[in-house]
Formats: C-alpha cells, structure tokens, sequence
C-alpha cells in the first residue's frame, strides 16, 4: 500500500511539473529567447528554514556538448549534435537533451531514453538553428521524470540554457542564500547551478550596464564560482551571446575543446565531455578547457577566455576506469593506455599468489585492455568467455538493486568451451556493488568452470563519489567494512586480489607529470574540494 501511495504522489508530481513546463518553456514550439517569465517566487521554498543539512540524491554522471558553426543555415547545428551525443551515448542512457539556436530564436527537445529514440526525423527537422547544446544522463536514485532531463532554461537575465555534468556539494545552501525567491521546478542541483549563474549576471549586468557584454559574462562567472562546491563542467547558450563553458576549479569532471574550419575558412568550435565526439564531426582537438577557466564563443565563432578561478588539476580517476571511452584523451592522458598499465600492475600482484590459472577472462566491456596486459604477462591464454548482449544497459548506473539483478542476466552469458574444466581468473575493471559479480561466478559455476578467480583492475570501493557518479551509499558496496577475504566470500569466487590504491596514482602521475593530484576519493575517502566531512557522508546514507 505505502508503494502505491508513494507512486501515485510522484504520479501527481510528475503530471504537475509536466503542466507547469508546458505552460512556461518553449518544448513543443519555436520560442522567442528571453519571452518567459516565471509565473511566481515560490518564497516558501527559498525562506524555509533548515535543522539539517540535506544532500540531493540527483546526482549523475553526464555526457556533455556544444557547437559553433557558421554559414545561412542550411546544415543545421542538430544533425551534428545527434551525432555528438552519439559517440557519449556511454556516459547515459537514461535521458536525452538537445537546444538549438538562430540568432534569435531557441528550440528544444528533451526526454527520458536514448538519443536515436528522443530525436525523430521530425523532431531533427524542427531543431534548425547554427549553434546548438546537447545532453545525455544516465539513472539515479531518484529525479528520473522527464523534468529532470537537460538543458535547463531561465528567461532572465538575456535567455540563458545550461547542461552540467557533477554535482554540487553545497547545492542545498544555494537554494537557500542564492538564489533571490527564483523559483525551481526539478531537485537537480544543475538546475541550482544555472539560476546561481543568471541571479550573478543579472547583478552584473545592472551594476554595470555600460560593460562589455564578455567581461560581463565573466565577472558573473567568476562569482559564480566563488560560490559553488563540488564537480561541474558546464556549457550554456546565452541569447546575443553564444556558447559559454566552464569548469571547476578542481577540473574533477572532463571538458575538451575542439576546432574546425569549414569550406570558407571560418572557424568552428565544439566543446564536449570526451574528444572521442570530435572525430565523426571534423574537430581536431585543441586542449581542455582549464580547472576555473571560463570560455565563450560568440555567434561569429570568436573564442574568447579567461582564467577566472586559481584552478589546480584534481581529476577523477574513475574516468580513466570505468566512464570514459578508451578512445578518448582526457588531460593528456589516452584511457587506453591508462587501462593497460593498469593491467600491467596488476599482472605483478597475480603474480605473487601463484595461483595455477589455465585462461584469463575479461569481464566485457571496460576490462579488456587490463586483462589483454595481464595475460600477456602471465603468458597465459586470452578467451572471451563472456558473450555480451549490447542491448541492455550498464548495470552499474541502473536505478534499483532488482533492476541491476535481472539486467545481469539477460546481459551475459557464460561459454562452456571457454569455461569447461578451468581454472579461469576474471578481470574487471571494477566492483562497486558486487551484484554482476556475484552473479558471473555463478555463471562460471554453471559452465563448468573448476576454479574461479577475482581480479579488479581498480581498488576496493569504499567511499561515495560525491562529484558526480551514482554511488551514494557506503552500505551498499560489497567492500563496506570486509576483508578482501570476507570481500571473495561474499562475491562467491576461489579468490580476489584488487589494484592497490598506490598503483592506481601512479599510473596515472605516470602519463602526466603536470596532474599533481588525482581525485581517487572513492578509493581512499580522500575528496580534493576539501569540504566533505563525516557529516556529510552520513547525510548521505
């Protein structure tokens, strides 16, 4: 019964946020940029007071990009974003974004599913316009409506649309001190972000209305990040101005800028998650966008930046293992390669237990590089033992333990020729939760596997990552409060041996002296921003 209530109450929630969007947001029909305004200041909201510190559970890990192009129009800006979003389909699966825009006009479309079904022909027909945003997420454990998909829009100051991949760590304070009774329809904290930003530049603005518009934009940016906490990489789409990225001062979530020039020699600009959305498109990569830099590039397709924040390089080293594509560079450093020495370290520790393996097996699809390295090294045989059904999510960023059970299931299925009488050792690239795990072994079990052991080419999950992806809650990873021996028990197998955390850092310091710190906190309960305490985490739970 509490069930049923609980989903009728977001029934009623979903259908009143869906009436007030209708009645507010260019969705459906071709907006007029700064035509909006808001209906009310929910003053309740913006006043009430607090006893507690709240965390939002809307946290994601999200694929992010941005265009520039020049010339009349006739190549649309949509095409090349769909198939931007595309190539960071990886990164989300849940929902899909995408606003373009002409000069003078915004259009948008967004919706829970994967980009091919969001954006019909009709749909990319509508979307015309030379510069253009775009957004996947994947799951959470909540704000899975509609209305929770990306971008965001706010009508004042100018006509301003954002999309953010992070999470903020003091999203809660900002609702409460920043934002001057605007009122919010969603739980994100991306949508905290974006009204932050436009309340600073509409002071800005009217403080100094005879500024030039860039220097605007960034004095109201550089406030905006006196303020914020935590993981964000934003691009937005301003009316007037164009394109405007930037990134925290931790540089913890990746953002890469690209360059072109079309058949007239003008240059053109895209600014993505991972450069691997580059090469379908024409861009070469340029750099990536500086920890507290900010970049705008205008309707001309002038770049202009600034560095608006002291930023110091702590990226999060579960890019490098898990989210990001192998083909993609982030910070100077190639994914691949960065998987290969990790299976080059772990290799040296398989080493040392001396267990009798006859086979090596990856675990699909991130653990191949690693595994490729350590049969090398082991001079054993390399199977892949494992078929994988590319029609099923990634079972990590589903939204419930019961989801993630059943999706296990209809994703891999084990090959008794590979597994038969061996003894096989599995590589994963990673074990948060430990439920594929658990259920692989047993997969091997059943396909006569004799013996079965563990290897993860990334430590022990132990911590939430608060920037940013979905692990919020200690208590359900497999390695909360276990040995590694209590740890090997519980996921079923003959044996279990993780990368240390110490590997880890250096394989990545390794491929870039100028990255003096990794954001490994998942790992080592060590968080770069320096503003998480037990409480926190607690509030978590």
């Amino acid at each position: 019964v509490r069930q049923s209530d609980r989903r009728a109450v977001e029934y009623l929630k979903t259908q009143n946020s869906r009436a007030m969007m209708l009645a507010s947001s260019p969705h459906v029909v071709g907006a007029r940029a700064s035509s909006f305004a808001p209906s009310f200041a929910s003053r309740r909201h913006a006043s009430r007071p607090r006893t507690a510190r709240r965390v939002d559970r809307t946290t994601r890990s999200c694929g992010i990009i941005g265009i520039v192009t020049q010339g009349d129009g006739t190549n649309p800006v949509a095409a090349e974003l769909y198939e931007g979003l595309l190539m960071l389909q990886h990164r989300g699966q849940d929902s899909a974004g995408m606003v373009t825009y002409d000069g003078s006009r915004f259009k948008e479309k967004k919706d829970n599913g994967l980009v091919k079904d969001v954006f019909d022909k009709r749909t990319m027909k509508y979307l015309d316009g030379h510069i253009g945003i775009g957004h996947v997420r994947y799951p959470t454990a909540g704000g899975l409506s509609a209305t929770e998909a990306q971008p965001f829009f706010v009508n004042q100051p100018l006509g301003i649309y954002l999309i953010h991949n992070g999470n903020l760590t003091n999203a809660d304070e900002l609702r409460r001190d920043s934002l001057n009774n605007r009122h919010l329809r969603t739980g994100s904290d991306s949508e905290v972000l974006l009204n932050v930003f436009a309340e600073d530049l509409s002071r800005e603005i009217a403080a100094n209305p005879n500024k030039d518009s860039d220097k605007q934009l960034f004095d109201a940016v550089t406030v905006t990040m006196g303020k914020t906490r935590g993981a964000y990489s934003i691009i937005t789409l301003i009316n007037g101005q164009g394109m405007f990225a930037f990134r925290d001062p931790y540089g913890i979530r990746p953002l890469v800028l690209g360059q072109r020039q079309n058949e007239k020699g003008e240059d053109e600009w895209c600014v993505a998650s991972e450069d691997a959305a580059f090469g379908p498109l024409g861009f070469s990569t340029v750099r990536d966008v500086n920890p507290g830099e900010a970049i705008l590039i205008t309707d001309e397709g002038k770049m202009i930046s600034r560095q608006c924040m002291k930023g110091s390089i702590s990226p999060c080293i579960f890019e490098y293992i898990y989210l990001a594509r192998p083909d993609s560079q982030i910070n100077g450093i190639s994914v691949y390669e960065f998987q290969l020495e990790l299976g080059r370290r772990l290799a040296k520790r398989i080493a040392e237990r001396g267990w009798e393996i006859d086979t090596i097996v990856p675990v699909p699809d991130g653990s191949r590089p690693s595994a490729i390295e350590v049969a090398s090294a082991l001079d054993l045989p390399y199977r892949e033992g494992l078929v994988k059904n590319r029609y099923v999510g990634r079972t990590f960023i589903m939204p419930d333990q019961r989801t993630r059970e059943l999706s296990v299931r209809r994703k891999l299925n084990a090959m008794r020729s590979v597994f038969n009488g061996k003894r096989v050792l599995l590589i994963d690239d990673s074990i948060v939760r430990g439920t594929t795990m658990n259920q692989i072994v047993q997969m091997c079990r059943s396909a006569g596997a004799a013996k079965v052991y563990l290897a993860s080419a990334a430590p022990p999950v132990r911590f939430p990552n608060v920037y940013g992806v979905d692990m919020p809650s200690r208590k359900e990873f497999v390695a909360d409060e276990k040995t590694e021996e209590e740890i090997c028990q519980t996921l079923g197998a003959d044996g279990l041996i993780y990368q240390t955390v110490e590997d880890l850092l250096q394989a990545g310091m390794g491929m870039n002296a100028q990255i003096p710190r990794f954001d490994a906190s998942c790992f080592d309960g060590d968080y770069c921003t320096g503003d998480i305490d037990e409480a926190y985490l607690e509030s978590l739970e």
